[in-house]
């Protein structure tokens, strides 16, 4: 499967481009909280602890000073962690070092893309196990494991799942580790945390899966919850020692090392996350009972799957509401009326799916763009 390619069918390069370059006025598509501002960070850390960085090359592993924050939050030592520019590299890298092209790597889906694509861009033969929108797109241990064989190497999951928002269970990882022992020993469990710290107001954050077991490895960054996706810092926990120093040396001969700009900014709103993260936990919590209180008034023509972390969730367009060709209607007619949606087939659901950012947009902003939405569904069933 190439780039031009989605899990559902053709994805253009073209409109994948269009995603990520424009900005339509009613942004639905972002799966971030909203943006951190400079001025936001300095006025928390103050500009003093960053006028005497070395701007020279970094250490590959990562600055010991991120690194040691990054260990404090995932409970487990700090040798384990390995940063990286995004979670896509860390990904990208686990796949390359760790699989060989006649290797297998199970996936759960619906995914987000990149996450896929390192690992087919690596050569892995993926093997997609797609969860379901009817049973709230819970993990199936049951039909994961009968995808599993001395082969796979790799088995991939998020939690929250992105798109939908969906928390796994600690006994569904429990019983996914102990089906990876029987029937695929030499798999590692790559989880991706990037929206564990996406909490609704005063939720607890759920804790890391790192120190669980040792075959599991987790990423995460400052992207997602902590609304920074411009610096590219990401990071991933590895207990194997051998595998890590190998993923160190790749991550050097890629990319040498992080900036140390990023990493210095990154390590001070991890040290500072409760402030960072307090008024997008706050907005997050806002946004949802607003579109909860939105899809209500809706229910009869759209199917919702309720998140339970993250900044997004799935949402369907019912079949007894819209006809294939409505469905059609609908996605044609979002770009004329300045809306953007993550479209199902991008991350292997049918194009009845859309994945829905509610916490990047203000409020007021947010309100307008569902009124937007309401009226696109209106005109397409005229």
């Amino acid at each position: 499967m190439t780039s031009r390619e989605s899990w559902g069918g053709r994805f253009p390069v073209n409109d994948i481009i269009n995603l990520l370059d424009n900005f339509p006025a009613h942004n639905l598509g972002e799966s971030t909280s909203q943006d951190l501002v400079l001025g936001e960070l300095l006025d928390v850390v103050g500009i003093e602890h960053l006028r005497e960085l070395r701007l020279g090359y970094a250490s590959a592993a990562g600055s010991s000073a991120l690194r040691d924050r990054i260990s404090s939050l995932s409970g487990v030592p700090p040798d384990n962690v390995l940063t990286t520019q995004g979670v896509g590299l860390a990904l990208f890298l686990v796949a390359f070092e760790h699989c060989r092209p006649d290797d297998e790597a199970v996936i759960i889906t619906p995914c987000f893309p990149p996450t896929r694509d390192a690992l087919t861009g690596t050569g892995v033969h993926v093997i997609p196990v797609a969860l379901d929108f009817d049973e709230g797109y819970r993990l199936d241990v049951v039909r994961v494991a009968e995808q599993l064989s001395p082969r796979t190497m790799l088995v991939c999951l998020a939690s929250p799942q992105n798109p939908s928002g969906v928390r796994v269970r600690a006994s569904a990882v429990e019983a996914l580790l102990e089906a990876m022992s029987r029937k695929a020993p030499r798999a590692l469990l790559l989880i991706d945390e990037i929206y564990r710290d996406a909490t609704y107001g005063a939720s607890p954050v759920a804790p890391s899966f790192a120190p669980l077991d040792s075959r599991i490895v987790t990423t995460g960054s400052i992207s997602k919850a902590h609304g920074a996706p411009g610096l590219r810092v990401g990071w991933m926990t590895v207990s194997d020692p051998d595998l890590r120093a190998r993923l160190t040396v790749a991550k050097m001969n890629i990319v040498l090392s992080s900036s140390v700009l990023d990493e210095a900014l990154a390590e001070r709103i991890l040290a500072h996350r409760e402030e960072v993260l307090a008024p997008r936990s706050a907005n997050l919590d806002q946004a949802l009972e607003i579109l909860g209180e939105w899809h209500a008034g809706h229910d009869q023509r759209l199917d919702w799957v309720r998140p339970e972390g993250g900044a997004m969730c799935c949402m369907r367009l019912r079949s007894d509401h819209f006809d294939d060709s409505s469905v059609s209607r609908f996605w044609e007619q979002l770009p004329d009326n300045e809306i953007q949606l993550g479209a199902g087939p991008w991350f292997g659901e049918s194009n009845r799916v859309f994945r829905l950012g509610f916490g990047y947009l203000p409020l007021p902003d947010f309100r307008l763009a569902l009124d937007r939405l309401a009226a696109t569904m209106d005109q397409v069933t005229e």
